[in-house]
């Protein structure tokens, strides 16, 4: 399915194609801190479809805990994150963090299919 989004303030706009059920809820630590919540989601694109429409995120390069590192991207103005993808891959796939809830239009990908790192979960 076809999907867009852009930022909190509108500076960074994109689209991309993404399956609806690549739809992950994610509890690992990074993630809980990049979105200041127990938990992130995202949604992953068919390679090579993501497209900045608007604006340049600042990107940086992030060493995750398994030692895997990965460019995470967030609005240079008010600083949502947008995405985080591979090194080296082309076409590159993006992970895009979305809130479900704040969607509208696009309820297919409201169906969370999956969970990763569940056992850092609260409660």
């Amino acid at each position: 399915m076809k999907i867009d989004g852009s930022c909190h303030c509108g500076y960074v706009t994109f689209e991309a194609e993404a399956d609806p059920e690549t739809t992950t809820i994610c509890n690992c630590t990074d993630c809980q801190k990049m979105s200041g919540a127990p938990l992130r989601v995202v949604i992953t694109t068919r390679p090579g479809t993501f497209v900045l429409l608007s604006g340049k995120p600042t990107e940086y390069r992030k060493t995750s805990n398994s030692g895997v590192v990965r460019p995470q991207a967030f609005c240079p103005t008010c600083d949502t994150a947008i995405y985080s993808t591979t090194v080296g891959d082309d076409p590159k796939r993006y992970q895009l963090s979305f809130a479900p809830t704040a969607a509208p239009g696009h309820s297919s990908a409201q169906r969370l299919s999956r969970q990763r790192f569940s056992a850092l979960a609260l409660g």
